[in-house]
C-alpha cells in the first residue's frame, strides 16, 4: 500500500504568523481517505487560517503539507485544486450575475477541456462536451436540491441556496478532499438539518474525504467521525465527538462559552 492510499493528507508542524501574532502554531494532522473530520474552536482560534494554508491561499511560516503523497506546502491554489482539494468559503464566493447552472459549469470546465480547433469548427467533441457539462451540472444541482432554480442568477437565490450552490461548484472539481468553511452559517434549524443530511449523502455517494469548520455544534457532533479543537492557534484536543464533548479543555475553551451564551 502506498503512502497516498493510507494517508490522504499529512500536515506537520504547520504554523502561520501575521505581524508577530501566531494565528496557527504547530498544527498536525494525518487524514485517511474517506474520513469526515470536524475542526472547531472559538472565533479567532485559527480555523480559517488553517484552510487558507492547506489550499495555498497564504503561505505557511513553518511546517509542511503533503497531499496524496505529494509535497504541496508552497503550491499555488489553482495547482492544489487541480490535484483534488476543493473548498468553500465562510463568505460565499459565486459568480453572482450568472445562473446557478453556469456557476457549476464554469467549475466543471476546469476538469474537461476541448481543443480550440474543435470549438471553432463546431466538431462533435465540442458538442459532446457541452452536453456533458450540462448534464453533469444538473446532476450536481439536483443533488444539492437546486435543479428547480438552475436558470436563476446566483444573486437572486436565498442565502441557503447560495451556500448549497457553492458546495455544488466545489464538487464539480471532482475533489478527493472537500473543505467546508462554516457550511451551516446563517441557516435556520430546518435548513441546517437538511444540510447535515446532504453532507452525509455526499460523503457516502462520492466516497469523499471531508474536513469542515463549523460553529454549530449540532452539525459537528451529528456528522463528524473525528473532531479537532483549536484555541488561540493551538490544537488542544482531538478525538471522537463523545470524547471531545467531555474534554475539560474543550468545555472551558469552546463549549463552555457556547453554553454561557445559550
Amino acid at each position: 500500500m502506498s503512502e497516498s492510499d493510507a494517508v490522504l493528507l499529512a500536515v506537520e508542524n504547520l504554523g502561520k504568523q501575521f505581524r508577530g501574532v501566531e494565528a496557527l502554531q504547530a498544527y498536525h494532522l494525518t487524514l485517511a481517505p474517506g474520513e469526515l473530520l470536524g475542526v472547531i474552536g472559538p472565533n479567532g482560534a485559527g480555523k480559517t487560517t488553517l484552510f487558507n494554508l492547506l489550499t495555498g491561499v497564504v503561505p505557511p511560516s513553518t511546517g509542511r503539507v503533503r497531499f496524496q503523497g505529494r509535497e504541496i506546502t508552497r503550491e499555488r491554489p489553482e495547482t492544489i485544486a487541480r490535484l483534488g482539494m476543493a473548498r468553500t468559503f465562510q463568505k460565499i464566493r459565486l459568480f453572482k450575475p450568472l445562473t446557478a447552472l453556469d456557476n457549476v459549469k464554469i467549475a466543471l470546465q476546469n476538469t474537461r477541456s476541448v481543443p480550440l480547433h474543435a470549438v471553432l469548427l463546431g466538431r462533435s467533441a465540442f458538442v459532446e462536451t457541452e452536453r456533458w457539462l450540462d448534464e453533469r451540472a444538473r446532476h450536481l444541482l439536483d443533488l444539492l436540491g437546486l435543479d428547480s432554480v438552475r436558470h436563476e442568477p446566483a444573486e437572486r437565490l436565498s442565502f441557503n441556496q447560495q451556500r448549497r450552490l457553492e458546495i455544488a461548484s466545489a464538487l464539480a472539481l471532482s475533489p478527493k478532499l472537500l473543505l467546508l468553511d462554516e457550511p451551516a452559517g446563517g441557516m435556520n434549524p430546518t435548513e441546517t438539518e437538511a444540510l447535515m443530511e446532504t453532507i452525509r449523502a455526499i460523503h457516502r455517494q462520492f466516497g469523499l474525504t471531508i474536513m469542515l469548520i463549523e460553529h454549530n455544534m449540532r452539525v459537528v457532533m451529528g456528522i463528524c467521525q473525528r473532531i479537532q479543537v483549536l484555541n488561540y492557534g493551538r490544537l488542544i484536543a482531538e478525538g471522537t465527538p463523545e470524547a471531545v464533548r467531555k474534554d475539560p479543555k474543550v468545555i472551558q475553551a469552546y463549549l463552555g462559552q457556547a453554553n454561557d451564551h445559550a
